[in-house]
């Protein structure tokens, strides 16, 4: 007894003294000033799947046996997460809201050609991803194709833009070498909005709080969340905002900022009066945007995710108005077009997720720089500075392919290159692993990658 009582009165000692370092060692607020070593080093690092709504409707539209078949693929493959397209560059909705209309049909490529695809379920698609998904232990996350208010294809026209008169105002206005044209009159496919105008932007996050009404929706990822292009927009409503953030009046144009048929790589010469205040002004329009749409979507549901897709080709990400950055990156440091302020706009520190699409040719996993997959995902860590996990990706389907290229190596090997080089992977698409049944090959790449977590 004697010899027990001696034991328990050490232990009680040990514990007592740990607990006074504890307190001693903390700040006044009750914080420790020092941190805990990593307990789990080799923790696992997530795996997203993205399914495009399009491509896979053929397969989901109007089958919930469907869903769960290639869902228990993705699993098995060794991936975590889904990203479930649930609103396509028609702007209409795979989930439940008043806002927007229902997705009526969609085009998908099958054998016999591009070809119309109905949606006679009455199902909640979207429900269905979260339940399903979750039965099978995956994170289902929402992919929300943002700034697009339809869609123009040979099979028809479907979108907002088309059916409502008086959201025709809504279009973006491009600045075309025949005038400044709206999208609706020229031949693109995604019609887009004008972000700029606080009606889109409302309309854009009313959607949006319909979506995080969802309950047990692990994430929300907004697509598109950007201006069309380098052309886009060259609206009055724009020029007029534009002139209020710089508190001057602009002549000559568009040509004093952007002259019609300029191209991103190959900049005028000097570059334009206004040209770096408009690029400015084009990424605190989106970086502000982001800032109210995650806050209305965490107003609804604090816990689900808000994160963005985006292309991982930074030095040229500018066309689109868009910077993913950390506002601790000096952008100005390292490119000539832009302002010094323009890294205040970077947006990652309002982030809790990334995806970056590494979309470098098939036979360019490994590198360092630009345009190889593992340089893509390397480069994204630096720009972001720690603000925000990064993950990325291949697009698998619709990548560059050199003659004696071996596809499938690429596959297994961009697991690797990517998973390693930033905080998980990312691939684009599910239907080009169905397509080619290249399942195999990334399972082999992620197999590797938990392997070696054990060693």
């Amino acid at each position: 007894m004697r010899i027990k009582f001696i034991s328990s009165l050490k232990s009680s000692v040990i514990l007592l003294s740990a607990l006074f370092l504890l307190l001693s060692c903390s700040k006044s607020n009750g914080t420790p000033d020092w941190e805990w070593p990593d307990p789990t080093p080799n923790a696992e690092k997530p795996r997203y799947i993205w399914i495009d709504a399009a491509a896979n409707f053929p397969d989901f539209a109007n089958s919930k046996e469907n869903i769960i078949r290639d869902l228990t693929l993705a699993k098995n493959a060794g991936f975590t997460d889904v990203v479930v397209d649930i609103r396509p560059t028609t702007g209409d909705a795979l989930f439940t809201t008043d806002v927007v209309d229902q997705v009526k049909w969609l085009g998908a490529w099958l054998p016999g050609g591009y070809t119309k695809i109905e949606r006679t379920a009455t199902w909640d698609y979207l429900r269905a991803f979260i339940d399903e998904g979750h039965k099978l232990g995956l994170k289902v996350h929402a992919g929300f194709n943002t700034m697009t208010g339809g869609n123009t294809t040979s099979l028809g026209s479907e979108g907002v833009l088309f059916r409502d008169a008086s959201k025709s105002g809504w279009a973006t206005q491009l600045n075309t070498t025949e005038g400044i044209k709206s999208i609706m009159n020229v031949n693109k496919n995604a019609k887009f909005f004008n972000p700029v105008m606080p009606e889109v932007q409302e309309y854009l996050c009313q959607m949006l709080e319909d979506l995080a009404a969802y309950q047990d929706l692990d994430g929300i990822f907004l697509d598109r969340g950007r201006f069309d292009g380098f052309e886009s927009d060259f609206s009055p409503y724009t020029k007029q905002k534009f002139e209020e953030y710089i508190g001057q009046t602009v002549s000559n144009f568009p040509n004093s900022v952007i002259p019609p048929g300029t191209q991103v790589g190959s900049l005028p010469n000097p570059l334009p009066t206004y040209f770096k205040q408009w690029l400015e002004f084009r990424v605190k329009t989106i970086h502000d945007f982001m800032v109210k749409a995650k806050a209305r979507i965490k107003a609804v549901n604090p816990k689900v995710k808000f994160g963005v897709y985006v292309g991982a080709w930074y030095s040229s990400y500018y066309e689109v108005g868009v910077n993913w950055a950390s506002p601790n990156y000096s952008t100005s440091s390292y490119y000539s077009w832009a302002s010094t302020n323009y890294k205040n706009f970077g947006y990652a520190d309002h982030l809790d997720m990334m995806l970056i699409g590494a979309y470098a040719a098939a036979n360019k996993v490994y590198g360092t720089g630009e345009w190889t997959m593992q340089g893509f995902c390397t480069r994204a860590k630096d720009l972001t500075k720690g603000a925000v996990p990064v993950y990325g990706g291949p697009d698998v389907g619709n990548w560059t392919v050199p003659a004696g290229t071996d596809v499938n190596q690429s596959v297994q090997q961009s697991v690797d290159a990517c998973i390693n080089a930033c905080d998980g992977y990312f691939l684009f698409d599910m239907i080009h692993l169905k397509k080619a049944n290249q399942w195999q090959y990334v399972k082999t790449g992620i197999d590797t990658y938990l392997n070696s977590l054990k060693k």
